[in-house]
């Protein structure tokens, strides 16, 4: 089964915490797909990509840039796994979809976002009956990740 981390965001946005989940990810030499909720939301991620860090470079694609099969982190909005990820990452209301072909799934929801918390309990008490282990992140006041449950 699938390891499943819900991400539970307070203190920082998204576009801070993804490219640091990422670069930790690419470090630990595994590949990444970025499932977003939307085509728009989706651009503004990968304009995020490019611009997070004068420091560094995080290689990504979408299916604009080539063939996804050489993007070490793919961006899209599909249900698919055309670079052969390890990990899953599900932004913006992304629906889990099959997450059966990774390693590890990480949902992350804005929890100011009434929505998006009902939609992260529906998502985890379907991702439990289904026998995947899933566990709960909440950031602290000073960002910080706290195993919750």
């Amino acid at each position: 089964m699938t390891e499943v981390l819900f991400y539970h965001l307070q203190n920082a946005p998204l576009e801070q915490v993804l490219p640091q989940l990422l670069e930790r990810s690419l470090e630990r030499g595994w590949r990444a797909i970025v499932r977003a909720g939307g085509p728009e939301r989706l651009d503004a991620l990968n304009n995020v990509l490019w611009t997070y860090s004068d420091d560094s470079f995080l290689p990504h694609g979408t299916k604009d840039d080539g063939p996804a099969a050489l993007e070490p982190v793919f961006l899209t909005v599909d249900d698919e796994n055309p670079n052969n990820a390890y990990v899953l990452f599900l932004v913006d209301g992304a629906a889990p979809g099959n997450i059966g072909p990774y390693e590890r799934c990480v949902l992350m929801f804005d929890g100011r976002d009434e929505a998006a918390l009902a939609a992260a309990r529906e998502h985890w008490k379907t991702l439990k009956a289904e026998g995947h282990d899933a566990t709960y992140w909440q950031q602290d006041e000073r960002g910080k990740w706290e195993k919750k449950a």
